[in-house]
């Protein structure tokens, strides 16, 4: 490990300390009245792939967060609540959109929950969460979706309400199925208002259908939601929603917010008697063109890739789709990058007989340099690698750790080791992408071909009464894939770092130094200068999403478990060890005959 000991500094990481530095262009979600942002700014994305469409007939639900900040892995468990409980909800008026935190009621029982939590957006409380898969198979997605200039601008200063993530916790907490989901998010905005970052999508499924839920700017608690079938595909990217119908009150594929109609009218952004597209009418034009299947995307399209319906077009292509497809669609380098705070997809399956083995694959940063570990909802902790850490934690810098938690702060992150493998491999894509990613499904491949060992035990366990037994068999599992996955990450890590010290050393950075100045450019602020550089964000894009030509060009290679290199090193290959030992036992031998044999003929 001595040569990752040194990439945090080389490789371009935020020092664990510096975090909250710069904190205006840094959020983790795009507020739609911070207009010098470019196009190309933080984005999260989803996507939904009914049943009908999947080789199992099981549901998909795939994406990620873009967030600048830690993140880590939390398992909430199931807990009742004294009556009068409350919990805390809306943003603070340091936020780019400021508010007033308010506590609303606690439901007085909450659901067990797997998410990825993070801990920076600016005015929002930690910790934030854009969703997860909870114990009644109910998964969730949240993703960006900016409102129309005239809602954020006329959005109150003092705004109340729980935010985007309270709503996604709320749903984790509650919610039996991808409708009920909806239909409390709504009721939640209708009962206690929205705090708004300039608008906001969440994306539900459980094993039978999908729910697209849009909340927007204004102040006016105005929100739709609409379903997805077994034979749709959906991306949010951003979230949208399709036409809505005139009688829309009387068909149980749609919801909204009372006013949603007429609250247009009175605007005269709509008029009775035309179409109603919620996309037109409230929000903004999807920022990416139309992109053809199989084509790359227009090299001068500020925005590539990001036009949900085209997205949608490729992904149909891949039916019958696998657990792996989607697995390869969200670790995709053309959206996969230094943004992606992690990756999640949930298979949803209504058919498991204990939903203790549910489970969510997560990658615990951006899929493209992370393997995915499947985590059971059984799953009673998570390696404390996985847990928390100060790294990209805002305050770090202001205050020393609190004693309680020196020994989880004193373990390796997972986040940052991930992370320092992307920026490794990123730095040089050609080089490195095609050998990471064979790694990492060669890995996913061989806990494919494990978790069905796994799942029996854990089956007969729960069958013969034994709950604590498989919980534990689930847990043991669970964490032994996640810590051997970081051993991975490690060896691959090292592995770079070497090869670019044989070959000359890292990059150093070609930034300017300021007239006068005297310090060395290694020592320049680490923030993203798009002014000065091509690349927009750290991200391993070859041109195409893929090394070998894109996702759909790879349908059908899954991933061999005989592609993972040795990453365990001695802990495999014991005997160039021992015979290591034995020759410097001989040779020590050998050097004391040598020097007995000297002194007594002196």
């Amino acid at each position: 490990m001595a040569i990752a000991a040194v990439a945090v500094c080389v490789l371009g990481s935020a020092p664990l300390a510096t975090a909250a530095v710069h904190e205006a262009p840094r959020q983790a979600k795009p507020a739609a009245a911070n207009k010098q942002r470019s196009p190309g700014s933080d984005k999260s994305f989803a996507v939904y792939v009914g049943k009908n469409l999947t080789e199992n007939k099981h549901t998909f639900l795939g994406g990620f967060g873009h967030e600048p900040s830690s993140h880590w892995v939390d398992i909430v468990a199931h807990r009742k609540h004294p009556a009068g409980s409350t919990i805390q909800v809306g943003a603070t008026d340091k936020a780019d959109m400021p508010g007033k935190l308010t506590r609303i009621p606690q439901a007085p029982e909450t659901a067990r929950y797997i998410s990825s939590d993070y801990s920076e957006f600016v005015g929002f409380p930690a910790p934030l969460t854009n969703g997860g898969l909870n114990e009644y198979g109910v998964a969730a997605r949240d993703v960006w979706s900016d409102s129309r200039s005239e809602l954020v601008d006329q959005t109150p200063k003092d705004q109340t309400g729980p935010n985007y993530s309270d709503l996604s916790r709320i749903a984790m907490e509650r919610a039996h199925s991808a409708r009920e989901a909806a239909q409390i998010v709504g009721s939640q905005i209708d009962k206690y208002g929205y705090t708004t970052y300039g608008g906001n999508s969440h994306l539900f499924a459980d094993a039978n259908e999908g729910w697209v839920l849009i909340e927007y700017s204004g102040g006016k608690g105005l929100w739709a939601a609409q379903r997805l079938g077994p034979d749709d595909v959906h991306v949010s990217y951003p979230g949208y929603l399709g036409e809505f119908p005139p009688d829309w009150q009387h068909n149980p594929n749609f919801m909204a917010s009372p006013n949603f109609f007429s609250y247009a009218q009175e605007r005269g952004w709509w008029q009775p008697g035309t179409p109603f597209d919620p996309q037109q009418v409230y929000g903004t034009p999807f920022p990416g063109k139309p992109v053809a299947v199989g084509k790359p995307a227009d090299p001068q399209d500020p925005s590539p890739y990001r036009n949900p319906p085209s997205l949608e077009a490729e992904f149909r292509k891949l039916k019958p789709v696998r657990l792996q497809d989607v697995m390869r669609i969200v670790r995709d380098p053309r959206w996969s990058d230094d943004r992606s705070g992690y990756g999640q997809v949930a298979e949803l399956d209504d058919s498991v007989p204990d939903k203790d083995l549910s489970k969510l694959w997560l990658a615990t940063t951006a899929a493209v340099t992370a393997p995915y570990i499947p985590i059971y909802i059984g799953t009673q902790s998570v390696p404390p690698e996985y847990r928390q850490h100060r790294y990209l934690t805002h305050g770090a810098s202001e205050e020393y750790l609190d004693p309680q938690f020196a020994e989880q702060e004193a373990t390796e992150s997972a986040t940052q080791t991930y992370k320092r493998l992307m920026y490794a491999t990123c730095a040089r894509p050609q080089k490195y992408l095609g050998e990471v990613t064979k790694a990492l499904e060669g890995y996913e491949a061989q806990i494919l071909r494990d978790q069905g060992d796994v799942e029996q035990k854990a089956r007969e366990q729960f069958s013969s009464g034994d709950a604590a037994g498989a919980r534990a068999t689930l847990t043991e599992a669970s964490t032994g894939w996640a810590t051997d996955g970081l051993k991975l990450g490690d060896y691959l890590l090292d592995k770079e770092l070497a090869e670019d010290k044989a070959e000359g050393g890292i990059h150093k950075p070609k930034v300017t130094v300021p007239e006068g100045e005297t310090m060395n450019p290694e020592s320049s602020d680490m923030s993203l200068r798009s002014e000065e550089t091509a690349r927009d964000r750290m991200n391993c894009d070859l041109g195409g999403g893929w090394a070998d030509g894109g996702t759909l060009a790879r349908k059908g290679h899954y991933g061999d478990p005989a592609d993972v290199p040795d990453y365990r090193g001695s802990e495999g290959n014991w005997w160039p060890y021992a015979l290591t030992g034995v020759g410097g036992l001989l040779l020590g031998g050998i050097a004391v005959w040598l020097v007995r044999r000297r002194v007594s003929r002196s």
